[in-house]
């Protein structure tokens, strides 16, 4: 039988791999720079602020960072960001237990009262380090009243004291508290950046993985460190020690890429009854019905994308299939076409979202995209009716048949079609054939 400690001593990848010093601090280099130069002329300010999204650094900053203004070795104390050997208290910063590096989370505590016990403290001098540091996180959920009491001291704090802040909410955080502090801007983690940085931590922990996977996982962090590492060890979990692409799909609810974009070319060619089938197939393969829409919302843009930036199919992050077959549609695919399949897939992801049956909503989505997709613009059709109209008004030309009469009140009802599509009245009950057979008839 397996003793506790045993059972408890597995530590997840995100502690396990959290950065202690700079150097093994991902994507910020910018951030680095201007402390390393800082700390290089002794220009090191008394408070900071740093935003960002989650899982991109910012308590692990802070701590760094209070490591840094209380390093001490056998020569004194002296702030460094070379921290390649531990002082005398980077040890108990790092673990987060040190008496004079006080961490607060403002979410939790959120008072006044709150705040009247930092303001009480900072007299005293600090117990063992070199300076006082006071982390709070997600600062902006501090109270008025709490910021208010703050002011002073954030100005004229001690000598021995430092603050740094951590935020979400950047924009919540009071231009009073903001005036006062020197702000970072910590970055998403660029795609390929966190690629190879989970490849490296695979090959620390010997697992193996397949690089497809690791796009997934890639993708699904949205550029936060920590929750592409929480989604590794799942991934680790649900493959029993291999990371696979099948396993990826699943335990995120994905839909296979490729058949993906199969749906898409289906939706965009007005193929409506096939599309359907494929949607539906993916649906009962495990795949989200939001995620269906997702994607193929995803894609749009992708193609968009490639037809205004051709290099973007070198993207790292991408699929063979995606590099390959999406600039084929984006040469295909006009722009009015690609930007109201955008509005159309956004749209009816609220949809989706709202709906009691959410694959109904999503296949009343394709339907709806399917005859509106490749609608002609209204500019385009304003300029057949001049055209029309002009040919009428020459005695020269061709006398306009029956049909062409026919064609003209079509046109018309295709622009009322155009402009309730302006206003998200997307039903066009004038149209009884897919899209693109309806613009065949109408250029016979």
């Amino acid at each position: 039988m397996k003793s506790s400690d045993s059972l408890n001593s597995y530590i997840v990848l995100a502690r396990k791999y959290r950065p202690a010093d700079f150097s093994s601090l991902i994507g910020q280099e910018a951030m680095v720079t201007t402390f390393a130069n800082a700390f290089k002329s002794n220009r090191i300010h008394h408070a900071y602020i740093l935003t960002g999204v989650r899982g991109v650094g910012k308590t692990t900053t802070a701590r760094i960072l209070a490591r840094a203004f209380n390093f001490a070795d056998k020569n004194g104390a002296h702030p460094t960001l070379d921290l390649s050997n531990k002082g005398v208290h980077c040890q108990e910063i790092i673990e987060g237990h040190h008496v004079d590096v006080i961490e607060m989370d403002a979410a939790s505590n959120t008072g006044i009262d709150n705040i009247r016990e930092i303001i009480d403290s900072i007299n005293y001098s600090p117990a063992s380090a070199p300076y006082k540091v006071y982390i709070i996180d997600e600062v902006h959920m501090l109270s008025t009243a709490a910021f208010n009491g703050l002011l002073k001291t954030l100005e004229e704090p001690p000598a021995h004291v430092k603050f740094i802040f951590a935020t979400t909410e950047i924009r919540k955080v009071p231009i009073t508290i903001l005036s006062r502090c020197q702000r970072f801007d910590l970055r998403r983690i660029l795609p390929e950046t966190m690629t190879k940085y989970l490849n490296e931590i695979l090959q620390k922990e010997q697992i193996e993985v397949e690089q497809e996977a690791l796009q997934m996982i890639v993708r699904a962090g949205e550029g936060s460190v920590r929750d592409c590492l929480s989604l590794l060890d799942q991934g680790i979990a649900h493959g029993e020690g291999k990371i696979k692409a099948n396993n990826i799909k699943e335990m995120l609810g994905l839909a296979d890429k490729s058949k993906m974009i199969d749906l898409f070319e289906m939706l965009m060619r007005g193929e409506i009854s096939q599309a359907l089938e494929l949607a539906r197939e993916q649906y009962n393969a495990g795949c989200d019905a939001k995620a269906i829409i997702q994607d193929l919302a995803n894609l749009s843009h992708l193609t968009t994308r490639m037809k205004i930036v051709p290099t973007a199919n070198k993207d790292i992050s991408l699929t063979p299939d995606e590099s390959k077959r999406i600039p084929e549609m984006a040469n295909n695919l006009s722009m009015a076409t690609l930007t109201r399949t955008w509005q159309i897939l956004t749209s009816g992801l609220e949809e989706v979202t709202k709906a009691n049956d959410q694959i109904q909503a999503v296949e009343m989505v394709l339907i709806r995209l399917c005859y509106v997709a490749d609608l002609p613009s209204p500019n385009e059709l304003i300029k057949r009716i001049e055209k029309q109209t002009s040919e009428q008004q020459n005695p020269n030309s061709t006398r306009i048949s029956k049909n062409n009469t026919s064609e003209n009140t079509n046109i018309r009802s295709v622009i009322s079609s155009s402009s309730a599509l302006q206003n998200h009245k997307l039903l066009l009950p004038s149209l009884k054939l897919p899209l693109v057979q309806t613009q065949k008839t109408m250029r016979n």
